[in-house]
């Protein structure tokens, strides 16, 4: 196996890790011992991350203890489901993509070219939410990022040894060194512990019982707040389904939020402008102007924005959504006919979707449930509100995404129902 370690700000990250996601029910590190038996035997390390595991092997020079890059690339790009990066980097060329939050490619390639073929092949796959590549390649709609900018190995999704039998032995190894340790330290107290102690009849009677007492009412105490937590019903269990704006409102006030931010500054061409969740975003590349003038022109066409500086030739300025009533909504349908439905509805105005069915779980630490979801995407020429009519027929509808390319000027949406 090739080394599959690349060095960022003089720390060690582990890259061309096999990641699959995890099965219901099933435990990390037992899923991630079965997939390697079945794999590769070779596979001793494993990282958790999200519903995903990704396998590594120490021979690869991966480490227990060492970070993902991977794993660091989602969190920094966490505003993207689906995204493909290529990085230089000393050792040659690390590519990452991720499609509706599952890592889909974590590999180092030696040779620019291999890697640059790799990232045209994804590109072919429609809908990514971002594209990031070195700039002398002159991709379409990619920027370039620093990868050291990006990972800051202050994470906690670190390799862990798939071996039950080697993490016991390691964890019984600091047990033992704690043990001296704590011998060496503590001796005095522990001859101490171990020298005989006065007898009960050798104390005062009268702090006996006094000491018996207290006893007694901190275990009445300790008792009675056990009971009330005993007692303390878990929170209800929410569904999605049950806080969800009107999918027109949702799409009008997106529509209004962006077009807000959709607006000509000197020396800054717009890249794309989206709306998130919570917020819209629109990102601007330079060509003539300056830092200045940007901020002097933005704080007049768009007052209350939040300006975030990528690099010194990329902005990005957002801007909050106002809270929208929420309703309860669910699609009578089954997630089949849900699919089968809204592939119609699209077919009769000429309009490709790409659609799957994930089931997602939901649980307030005691009951739990599960929901049918329809994920729905679509690229086209319709704005929000013209193409959120297309749902009007279908309950449990939630704009997750919508944004406006400015190059190729096409939309692109990603819509989920809620499904009996």
């Amino acid at each position: 196996m090739a080394r599959q370690v690349i060095t960022i700000n003089r720390r060690k990250y582990a890259v061309g890790l096999m990641w699959q996601p995890i099965g219901a029910a099933f435990n990390a590190r037992n899923y991630a011992h079965s997939l390697a038996r079945g794999i590769n035997r070779h596979f001793n390390l494993f990282v958790e991350y999200r519903a995903m595991v990704g396998l590594g092997a120490s021979r690869t020079g991966m480490r227990v203890g060492m970070n993902s890059a991977a794993a660091e690339v989602m969190e920094a790009f966490s505003e993207y489901t689906s995204f493909i990066a290529v990085f230089r980097v000393p050792a040659g060329f690390y590519l990452v993509a991720a499609r509706n939050g599952i890592i889909l490619q974590d590999k180092l390639f030696d040779k620019e070219n291999e890697a640059r073929e790799e990232y045209v092949k994804l590109t072919e796959i429609p809908d990514w939410g971002a594209f990031f590549a070195p700039d002398s390649w002159g991709m379409p709609r990619a920027i370039e990022r620093d990868l050291t900018a990006l990972l800051g190995g202050r994470s906690r999704i670190f390799l862990r040894p798939i071996s039950h039998f080697r993490a016991g032995l390691f964890s019984l190894i600091l047990l033992g060194g704690f043990v001296l340790l704590a011998t060496g330290i503590f001796r005095d107290s522990i001859v101490q512990t171990m020298m005989p102690r006065p007898q009960v009849h050798e104390l005062n009677p009268e702090l006996v019982a006094e000491y018996k007492r207290q006893i007694e009412e901190k275990n009445k105490e300790l008792d009675k707040q056990f009971e009330i937590e005993k007692q303390t019903p878990p929170p209800p269990l929410v569904m999605p389904f049950e806080n969800i704006p009107a999918p027109d409102e949702r799409a009008e006030i997106c529509y209004r939020a962006m077009a807000f931010l959709m607006q000509p500054v000197v020396g800054w061409n717009q890249v794309y402008v989206s709306c998130e969740e919570d917020k819209a975003v629109v990102e601007f590349r330079r060509t003539f102007g300056t830092l200045v003038e940007f901020y002097n022109i933005a704080s007049e066409l768009m007052p209350g924005g939040f300006v975030e500086e990528i690099n010194e030739d990329t902005l990005r300025v957002s801007a909050k959504l106002p809270t929208l009533n929420a309703y309860s909504s669910q699609d009578e349908r089954d997630p089949d006919t849900v699919v089968r439905d809204i592939t119609s509805q699209f077919q009769g105005i000429d309009t490709d979707l790409n659609t799957q069915i994930v089931v997602d779980t939901i649980t307030n630490g005691v009951e739990t449930a599960t929901v049918n979801v329809v994920e729905v995407g679509a690229e086209t020429k319709l704005v929000p509100m013209q193409f959120m009519k297309a749902f009007e027929n279908f309950g449990g509808v939630y704009l997750m995404r919508a944004s406006w390319d400015a190059v190729s000027r096409t939309w692109n949406y990603e819509v989920i129902i809620y499904a009996k």
